[in-house]
């Protein structure tokens, strides 16, 4: 860890040499570029240059303790240096970790966060639609912004499917743990006897990606209109305004009738079908990885269950950390944060055990 340290101090300092140099200031673009390159890096050269300030100072009161040319009173006040200085050291040194973490480099991105109703019948419906507003809630909470690319519903106000994206700061970041099985046990509303059953919801977080990140061949793709329709299949448009993105290469399909006009809901689908290439891609480049890690936090695993929501007992556990909260009415109203909270502090405990 520290060879890679010094090396990135020293990379500072040349640059820091190169910013100054008035034939690069003369270059604006290749000096923006130096400036930007040294504010990416600055955070763990100032860390770092204070932990060898705090280490030297440690250093120095230990030798001090050990040389015994002290009185008693000199050596009561460098023990109690000795003391302050050590937990600090300690503390530098996990930060120092934190920093050199590898950089999830989707983190900055937005959302588009889907939702499918699993096993559990009209039940898997309702709550895949609880969810749903539960994560419209914790995106206002939060100030980021939601666009409904696509849903699918019943006529009860079950959600078959939903698409929905999200816009924000720090939104994939946040939202990339809750890709997984959702379950919810519950007495549905039309249970006469109370029994508690047991449903399933699915949902998928992938990262907005642009157009150079995932090139998609047109002739790769069938594109067909149709008319949208609402509730038990009824037309609710008198144009062809619904469109079905095929993706021949590999299967994928998407929809999208949320507009009226054809161009936006075809440019919605194309969003889609971009980030969901993307996210096999992804998936794809870390297979062996992941079948290494199976267990770690945020592995995006969509075929294990991550988190029961037990409504008798008002209780949320998300399994992947070992996590109980009995805070379910205020979780399912967007108060979500305790939970996500802990799991990037368990992934990122997890990875810096990893950092020598």
């Amino acid at each position: 860890m520290f060879d890679k340290l010094d090396s990135t101090l020293e990379k500072y300092d040349e640059l820091a040499r190169d910013a100054s140099d008035p034939r690069v200031i003369a270059d604006q673009p290749r000096w923006q570029g130096i400036v930007k390159e040294m504010g990416e890096i600055e955070p763990v050269v100032l860390k770092y240059r204070e932990y060898k300030s705090a280490k030297s100072e440690l250093t120095d009161a230990r030798e001090m303790i050990e040389s015994g040319g002290l009185d008693a009173g000199e050596k009561e006040l460098f023990k109690a240096e000795q003391a302050e200085l050590e937990p600090r050291v300690e503390t530098l040194e996990g930060e120092l970790k934190a920093l050199l973490l590898p950089k999830d480099p989707n983190d900055g991105k937005n959302v588009i966060l889907e939702i499918r109703a699993g096993t559990g019948g009209e039940e898997a419906g309702l709550f895949a639609g609880d969810l749903l507003r539960m994560y419209m809630r914790y995106a206002e909470r939060r100030g980021w912004k939601t666009e409904m690319l696509d849903m699918s519903e019943t006529g009860i106000g079950a959600v078959k499917e939903a698409i929905l994206m999200i816009r924000g700061r720090g939104a994939y970041s946040r939202l990339k743990y809750e890709s997984g099985v959702h379950r919810v046990q519950r007495v549905p509303e039309t249970e006469s006897s109370g029994r508690v059953h047991t449903s399933a919801a699915t949902v998928a977080v992938l990262p907005e990606v642009d157009d150079v990140e995932i090139e998609i061949d047109p002739n790769d793709v069938r594109v067909d209109v149709y008319r949208s329709t609402g509730h038990g299949g009824q037309s609710v448009n008198t144009t062809d305004s619904a469109v079905r993105l095929t993706h021949e290469p590999t299967g994928l399909v998407v929809t999208c009738q949320d507009e009226k006009s054809q161009i936006k809901n075809k440019d919605k689908a194309f969003k889609v079908l971009r980030a969901r290439l993307y996210d096999l891609k992804i998936h794809e480049q870390n297979k062996e990885v992941s079948d290494a890690r199976r267990n770690m936090v945020g592995s995006g695993d969509r075929s294990e269950r991550i988190r029961t929501y037990n409504y008798p007992q008002g209780r949320i556990s998300d399994h992947r950390i070992g996590l109980t909260l009995y805070k379910l009415p205020a979780f399912m109203d967007g108060d979500i944060d305790e939970v996500v909270d802990a799991l990037i502090t368990s992934d990122r405990a997890e990875r810096m055990g990893a950092v020598e």
